[in-house]
């Protein structure tokens, strides 16, 4: 059994128990995988004085029991921002040999108090140092890991995942005074369980628990957040055996795939996409489970020169505030936290070249009729042209239906499809506009039951399937595609999400109509509410 814990950096090469055979290892979700363990760890402006990095830590925490069922039971689901004190992944894969190994790998953030000391030993929140530096007293945090490799025999296997207590001292120039980092101990541990489900179907049950106790149950959020597990995911791996999608488990596997129970955390698979979609559900030798709902084979786009610690935003953008900072703004981001520094670093010092592969990218295009050579030559495709795209970050992936200008014979500008003309959304009114769904006419008002696609579906549709919703409106878009706008019925803020115009979006093809009858008189439809305006938002 290969274990060990340690500062992010765990061996590469751990071999199976006996077999002298390197055991699966997981480069390909490294980038992912980090991305996830710093999530919101310091954000825009990387400041301490800035608000939002008062309130940090959003993802993954696992506190001590008793601080996190201080006001009752924790009520499991998916959603790993919702404080707990266990996380719980299930999920299926094929054995195919029977010397089938898996390797497991828990990782998470370890909460470290940055004290600093002037130099007769008195806390300060901050010291300026006779170099000109400034040293701020802040909440750090450690990157913390446990590996295992185990035999898939059926049997249950239990690992200490913590970390001890520490305290490291670092004095400051010319006596200023010092820096004292301390760290709380923090009591985990990991069962793994492996299910025969039949045949070569084995269900895998990962549950890691906070075994620490706080005494305080009401203790203020800061210091509970020092017995915590902070970002908690877990990469698997396996050789002998594969990884059945949860997502697109396929037709055979799909009653299996919905008695996974996933607490708190979502497994997906991980390494590269396959180059074409299988026709009998997706499957991986990797798995990355997260607390925050990623497709399957999560990808960290290659044009991004490095973590901004705000994934969901657009690194051109983040880059471009940066560089705006104030000398003293920057001055403030480099004494709050190193990796404030080093963002800073990049950013000040990235090439125009890697800017300018911000800005976006084409990651596939559909065939296109044969153009003329000027056409080839004095058209490009823009980002903001690519149609049903997922945009990540700096990224813009997907499949453009059209690149350049058209077939041949359409060379002049009036010939040539366009994606929007002024005038080009005339007659379109998507309060009344309808559209026929299984032979009932539906539109604005009408009842509707969500059918998520089984293969393709964006994964907070999926946690949808089932539910009943109201048809808000019916939008068209530019590639002649239609989209249905909805509401959740049983959604609290339903009435808000209307008012503001925030749906979720449908195809045609996955909603049931309920009721058996049209859409009501498109005359006595109402607008949708415009939202409101800058004032009163």
């Amino acid at each position: 059994m290969a274990e060990g814990l340690v500062d992010g950096r765990a061996s590469r090469t751990a071999l199976e128990n006996g077999s002298g055979r390197p055991a699966p290892t997981f480069e390909a979700m490294t980038a992912v995988a980090d991305a996830v363990l710093y999530e919101g760890y310091l954000l825009y402006p990387y400041r301490r004085s800035s608000p939002k990095n008062r309130a940090r830590w959003q993802f993954g925490v696992l506190f001590p029991r008793d601080r996190a069922e201080a006001d009752g039971p924790v009520r499991p689901g998916v959603s790993g921002s919702a404080d707990s004190w266990y996380q719980q992944t299930e999920c299926l894969l094929r054995v195919r040999r029977p010397d089938a190994v898996l390797r497991l790998r828990v990782r998470y953030l370890q909460l470290q108090h940055k004290q600093v000391e002037d130099a007769d030993g008195r806390p300060v929140e901050s010291l300026r140092c006779a170099d000109g530096t400034v040293q701020l007293t802040f909440e750090e945090a450690v990157a913390r890991e446990a590996e295992f490799t185990v035999a898939l025999d059926g049997d249950e296997h239990g690992f200490s995942v913590g970390s001890p207590a520490g305290t490291d001292t670092e004095e400051l120039p010319s006596g200023a005074g010092r820096i004292v980092r301390r760290r709380a101990e923090v009591r985990a541990r990991t069962v793994l369980v492996a299910e025969r489900l039949g045949g070569d179907l084995v269900r895998l049950r990962v549950r890691t628990t906070n075994e620490g106790h706080l005494g305080d149950p009401h203790a203020p959020r800061d210091r509970a957040l020092r017995y915590a597990l902070i970002a908690t995911h877990t990469l698997l791996g396996v050789e002998g055996a594969e990884f059945v999608s949860l997502v697109d488990p396929g037709r055979a596997l799909q009653d299996a795939a919905r008695s996974c129970r996933n607490d708190f955390t979502f497994p997906v698979l991980g390494g590269a996409p396959p180059a074409a979609a299988p026709e009998d559900g997706s499957v991986s030798a990797l798995l990355l489970s997260s607390p925050i709902i990623l497709p399957d084979h999560p990808q960290v786009a290659p044009e991004s020169p490095g973590d901004l610690h705000d994934a969901g935003e657009i690194d051109e953008i983040l880059t471009l505030r940066t560089m705006l900072l104030t000398d003293e703004e920057k001055r403030e981001a480099r004494a709050t936290d190193p990796r404030a520094a080093e963002i800073l670093d990049r950013v000040d010092s990235l090439p125009p070249e890697v800017f300018e592969r911000l800005h976006g990218a084409i990651r596939s295009l559909s065939p296109a009729g044969e153009a003329t050579a000027d056409e080839a030559t004095g058209n490009e495709i823009t980002a903001s042209e690519a149609s049903d795209n997922e945009v990540t970050g700096s990224e813009v992936t997907g499949n453009a239906s059209r690149v350049g200008p058209g077939p041949a014979g359409q060379d002049s500008p009036a010939a040539r499809p366009a994606w929007w003309q002024e005038g080009g959304d005339d007659g379109l009114s998507p309060a009344t506009d309808t559209l026929l769904v299984d032979g009932v006419r539906v539109g604005g008002g009408s009842p509707v039951r969500l059918r998520p696609r089984v293969r393709g579906a964006d994964a907070q549709d999926m946690f949808l399937a089932g539910r009943t919703a109201t048809v808000a409106a019916v939008f068209h878009d530019v590639d002649g595609s239609s989209r249905l706008a909805v509401t959740v019925d049983d959604d609290p803020a339903a009435e808000l999400h209307g008012w503001y115009g925030r749906f979720h979006y449908f195809r045609p093809d996955e909603v049931e109509p309920l009721g058996g009858t049209d859409v009501p008189d498109p005359a006595t439809a109402a607008e949708p509410s415009p939202g409101p305006t800058p004032s009163e938002a």
